[in-house]
């Protein structure tokens, strides 16, 4: 059974995807649009216009597992605003499928640069 915390890396398509591809044609959208190795351990997610369902993609050492879900009410708080590869955090990914968005004004922003005193 497929543990999406076992993925090294979790990323999604911003934009709209369409969801009428199976595992062929996004693992070529991955690897020619986005240029990256859809082979790895890493969890794919693409949304499309309705926002109510997403598809993920993830190479499972011996072959592709598709997953579909589709929620009964309410829309994922997807990202549109452009046409690329976004890396998600495990925080941010668990915001997205609890229906939030991955941008939380009020969370706290982990420290990138340390200074020295």
């Amino acid at each position: 059974m497929f543990d999406p915390s076992k993925a090294e890396h979790v990323y999604i398509a911003i934009g709209y995807t369409n969801l009428r591809m199976g595992i062929d044609g996004l693992s070529s959208l991955v690897a020619n649009r986005f240029h990256e190795n859809p082979q790895t351990n890493s969890l794919f997610l693409f949304c499309g216009r309705k926002r109510d369902r997403i598809k993920g993609l993830y190479w499972d050492r011996d072959g592709y597992i598709l997953l579909y879900k589709r929620l009964e009410t309410g829309r994922y708080q997807w990202p549109r605003t452009e046409n690329e590869l976004k890396e998600l955090t495990s925080q941010q990914f668990r915001w997205l499928m609890e229906g939030l968005n991955i941008y939380q004004e009020k969370a706290i922003q982990p420290v990138t640069k340390q200074f020295r005193y």
